[in-house]
């Protein structure tokens, strides 16, 4: 019997076995009686297994014998799910007929598998090529209801990852084969553990993913939004874990979900204390006709399995975001270091304050100013203007385009803030236009932070935003867009959009508007903003290369959130910047350099006013951009490791009193070590600190002449300097000789 260890996917005929082959994963699925179930998902494999575990001859009902249909369809561990005809667990797929009748029964009939990877249509999507990237399709379907569903499997070369995704099509060859989609998830699978526990990011605007972890128990648990964004209260993220599982050790079944509006995470333990794991579109007001010969495509699901804990899982989704996801050409490049003018000025300002920054900045090394809200129509707070993108001449005299020069003559790159998708009541576009907003026909729209969303799913709303957008942008030699939304969906109706569809068509008018914005400005960095992380999802990181992370920019609890959300997103991708002090969401006041170093960990930059600032102080933040620019390309391309933490992700570190994390070169020869203690404590020796990621045999140097080799570093451990005080903190460099 040969091996099958390379990766690759493998369909054996006699067995009618599938075996997909990762890095140090197995993925497999097995066909009896014409039902495709999902056999296996874990540690490398090296041959194709049985199907036993399958169980297709067992009962699970009173007077139940084999191969009746009923007690078989609610045993059996179905790969892809369908509701109403005896599976009584939670569904991946539910059908409604055009009688009002919810049933199906999906057969296998036939695949295919070949080399690199499709896109999918109007959807953020993962891509590969033919050499490092092999696809599966399996064709499932519904003769009665003339139901076609394609499942979509691609791995990547090493990555241990399986992303997924569903096509739907109606083939019926009735008058009226109509039917309606009332729930598709896009991935569905089955473990045979019952003692797991699972861990997601919960949290509400300014603390956003903060790590949850918890036992699994019988019935249902469930994570979603229904915000029509993915949100700031839940993630489209699970980690289904062994309870031993650590950052180094244990099992760990990682999903993330590549859409950015209402989502769904179930796991579901049955009566038998089996696992049924979904993740896709939230079904909740959800309702998608498809008439005959249209189909519908769902968007993209990641699956990644780590045998190692945590870590592993981490940088999995690192990877595949950075090698496979991620298109802006800013991805491996460093990011100008900007200068926002939002906590400096808030709506108070006109040009010459802007420049006076500017100034300031400039001397400091910064690159870019970023002008944020209020520089369109007559937008002196948050209740007019939005929907009217055009310059207010009270504050900008010469007009954007002649603010960009000025900045540019200063020697920095100019950004700039929209909010596209809102309209306010008090504005030119509402006044001409009312229907352009989203309301539910006949009832008074709900205002949030005094604005309106304005119904995307109409082409004619879509350009008239469009255009007002890029006009600014071919008028002027703007580098970098801030692109915000400051409300969910409420009052959800529309001319011309059906109830049930809306929220997905909504998302998809989203994603159009950003794929025509970045090509038409292929040069244009992009950054998403969601009231800070409410829409920080792979979905977006398909348009934009990062994220603001949160509102919240007190360094302390930015530990918090920016640990979240670097155990799925890569520190590249992680807006973070140094802020005014007394920190204005929390009011705490934190040393400049741990502040520093707290930025350090995402994309870099400041929030502040910088012209009130002393000397020292705009001295330090001098250096600062100078420890930027010698140690960002590490931060950005290296691996980056979890070292210490008080957020409870695992079993008894929230007794820890700081946080260290690590960022290593691909080659080993440079790591970096941020240790930062939360809180401090009376009569506390130094912290030892385990270090990862470096090279046994390797000698590793401190600047002040210390030096270690990479064996002690990682078993015995590193002794730190001892700090004083909450919020105190060190940065080593360790570079190998």
């Amino acid at each position: 019997m040969n091996r099958l260890d390379s990766f690759g996917i493998y369909f054996d005929e006699t067995s009618s076995t599938f075996l997909l082959q990762t890095e140090k994963a197995s993925y497999v699925m097995s066909v009896v009686n014409g039902y495709l179930g999902h056999v296996y998902f874990g540690k490398k494999l090296g041959y194709y297994p049985g199907k036993s575990v399958l169980r297709g001859s067992e009962y699970t009902y009173v007077s139940g014998k084999p191969g009746d249909k009923c007690t078989f369809m609610d045993g059996y561990p179905f790969e892809y799910s369908i509701s109403g005809t005896g599976d009584f667990r939670t569904p991946a797929l539910k059908i409604k007929n055009s009688d009002g009748f919810t049933g199906g029964e999906l057969k296998y009939k036939s695949h295919k598998i070949y080399d690199g990877k499709k896109g999918v249509q109007g959807l953020p999507a993962t891509f590969g090529s033919e050499k490092d990237t092999k696809s599966l399709e399996i064709l499932l379907t519904d003769d009665v209801l003339g139901l076609e569903v394609t499942l979509k499997y691609s791995i990547f070369e090493g990555i241990d990852a399986v992303v997924r995704s569903v096509h739907i099509e109606n083939k019926s060859d009735k008058e009226d084969g109509t039917f309606y989609i009332e729930k598709v998830m896009s991935s569905s699978f089955s473990l045979t553990c019952s003692n797991h526990e699972v861990i997601t990011l919960h949290g509400s605007w300014a603390r956003e993913r903060i790590p949850d972890r918890r036992k699994i128990g019988h019935g249902r648990t469930s994570i979603s939004s229904t915000r029509g964004i993915s949100s700031h209260q839940e993630h489209p993220f699970m980690a289904v874990v062994s309870p031993d599982a650590g950052e180094d050790s244990g099992d760990v079944y990682g999903l993330s979900f590549i859409y950015s509006g209402n989502f769904l995470g179930e796991i579901e333990r049955t009566q038998h204390d089996e696992l049924r794991i979904n993740m896709g579109i939230a079904d909740d007001n959800f309702s998608w006709e498809l008439k005959n010969g249209q189909s519908f495509d769902a968007p993209e699901a990641v699956l990644t399995y780590s045998g190692e804990g945590l870590g592993r899982m981490t940088h999995s989704f690192h990877r595949l975001f950075t090698d496979h996801l991620i298109r802006s050409p800013y991805l491996h490049k460093k990011r100008p270091v900007l200068i926002n003018n939002w906590e400096a000025t808030y709506f108070d300002f006109n040009e010459e304050r802007l420049l006076q920054i500017a100034r300031v900045a400039k001397e400091a090394g910064i690159e870019m100013l970023v002008m944020d809200d209020g520089w369109f129509g007559h937008r002196d707070s948050d209740n007019s203007s939005l929907g009217d993108w055009t310059v207010y001449r009270k504050k900008l005299p010469d007009g954007v385009d002649g603010l960009c020069r000025k900045i540019n003559e200063i020697g920095l790159e100019m950004g700039i803030w929209f909010e596209p998708e809102m309209i306010s009541p008090d504005s030119e576009l509402y006044r001409a236009h009312p229907d352009y907003a989203i309301a539910i026909p006949g009832r008074p729209a709900s205002e949030c932070r005094n604005q309106f969303v304005l119904d995307l799913t109409r082409k004619e709303v879509r350009d008239c935003v469009y255009e007002q957008v890029a006009e600014i942008l071919r008028s002027s030699n703007i580098r970098y867009v801030k692109w915000d939304m400051n409300r969910p969906l409420t009052d959800v109706g529309s001319l011309t959009t059906r109830g049930g569809e809306f929220h997905h068509r909504y998302m998809l008018a989203v994603y159009e508007l950003q794929e025509r914005l970045i090509t038409e400005f292929p040069d244009l960095l992009l950054e998403n903003c969601t009231s800070g992380g409410g829409r920080f999802d792979p979905g977006m990181l398909y348009y934009s290369p990062q994220f603001w992370c949160s509102d919240d920019t007190d360094a302390i609890e930015r530990l918090y959130i920016q640990e979240g959300t670097a155990l799925i997103y890569p520190p590249s991708t992680i807006g973070a910047h140094v802020s005014i002090c007394p920190n204005h969401i929390v009011g705490r006041t934190t040393s400049l350099s741990t502040r520093g170093y707290v930025a350090l960990a995402g994309t870099f930059g400041y929030e502040m006013d910088i012209t009130k600032f002393s000397e020292e102080e705009r001295a330090e933040i001098k250096k600062q951009v100078e420890m930027y620019h010698s140690l960002n390309p590490l931060v950005r391309e290296g691996t980056y490791y979890r070292i210490s933490s008080c957020s409870g992700l695992t079993k008894g570190n929230e007794k820890n009193k700081s946080f260290a994390w690590m960022n290593v070169s691909s080659d080993k020869k440079e790591a970096l070590l941020t240790h930062v203690q939360e809180r401090g404590g009376a009569n506390e020796r130094s912290v030892v600190l385990k270090l990862k990621g470096l090279s046994e045999d390797a000698v590793y140097k401190l600047s002040d002449g210390r030096s270690f080799t990479g064996d002690e570093l990682m078993k015995i451990g590193f002794v730190t300097d001892k700090i004083y005080g909450d919020g105190a903190s060190k940065l080593y460099h360790f570079i190998a000789e």
